[in-house]
């Protein structure tokens, strides 16, 4: 089994910050955790993609974000997490993280488990 919790939500007014972290509990024998990130979705409209990590560190920004949000991961703590800087209004959504799990051996496969979601809101 393994479960996402999201935690960091919350209202923060326009250039301001927010922290989102998101943990990963995992009770699978033989489990890879590879690529951890995060997507959003605003009130009526598609989910899209902010940032997302690699294994190894290696990052990826939706061009939007780029040079505001920060994606890191401890790797020991199986948590992604999200620093967000200069929040603008238009960036209100809910914020979804997810990773992309593998199972090694015979009875391999890989997914992509998502976590329930947490609430950002920016006031302008």
């Amino acid at each position: 089994q393994v479960q996402l919790v999201e935690s960091g939500g919350g209202l923060v007014q326009a250039g301001g910050s927010l922290r989102l972290s998101c943990a990963a509990s995992v009770s699978v024998f033989s489990f890879s955790i590879n690529a951890m990130g995060w997507y959003r979705q605003a009130p009526g409209k598609e989910r899209e993609m902010v940032a997302d990590i690699s294994s190894g560190g290696i990052t990826n920004y939706a061009d939007s974000v780029k040079g505001r949000f920060t994606i890191s991961r401890d790797n020991a703590k199986n948590t992604v997490y999200l620093q967000m800087n200069s929040l603008k209004p238009e960036e209100t959504a809910v914020y979804y993280c997810y990773l992309d799990g593998s199972r090694r051996g015979s009875a391999y496969y890989t997914r992509r488990y998502w976590g329930q979601g947490t609430q950002v809101t920016v006031s302008s």
